[in-house]
């Protein structure tokens, strides 16, 4: 079965960056899309970016896009969130997130089957 375990995390001060970890496990690393989420206290969770396992197309939200990129390393089986500059409205946690084999990015967190723990990210002013 797949697990996926989040790491890197943190406190940061507003400006700061961060570099989250995604190890996959259990399966062909090769054959899942991952995506980020996010989940601030009080929120729905928000789509953050996607990376395809073809090419490795990346994906953002529009409003992260620019301060924030993914990357996967597929010989280590894990993805990354590089975020810079960040704000306070970026404190949440974060969740890596992998749709069914074979499925595409997709920006609603029902479409994806696997999830990890999340990690906290908590940004001061």
């Amino acid at each position: 079965e797949v697990q996926l375990v989040e790491s890197g995390g943190g406190l940061v001060q507003a400006g700061g960056s961060l570099r989250l970890s995604c190890v996959f496990s259990g399966l062909d690393f090769d054959d899942y899309d991952i995506a980020w989420f996010r989940q601030a206290p009080g929120k729905e969770r928000e789509w953050v970016s996607c990376i395809s396992n073809i090419e490795d197309e990346t994906y953002y939200s529009d409003t992260l896009k620019g301060r924030f990129a993914i990357s996967r390393d597929n010989a280590k089986s894990t993805a990354y969130l590089q975020m810079n500059s960040l704000k306070p409205e970026d404190t949440a946690v974060y969740f890596c997130a992998a749709p069914p084999v074979d499925s595409e990015c997709s920006w609603h967190a029902s479409d994806y089957e696997y999830w990890g723990q999340g990690t906290q990210v908590t940004v001061s002013s």
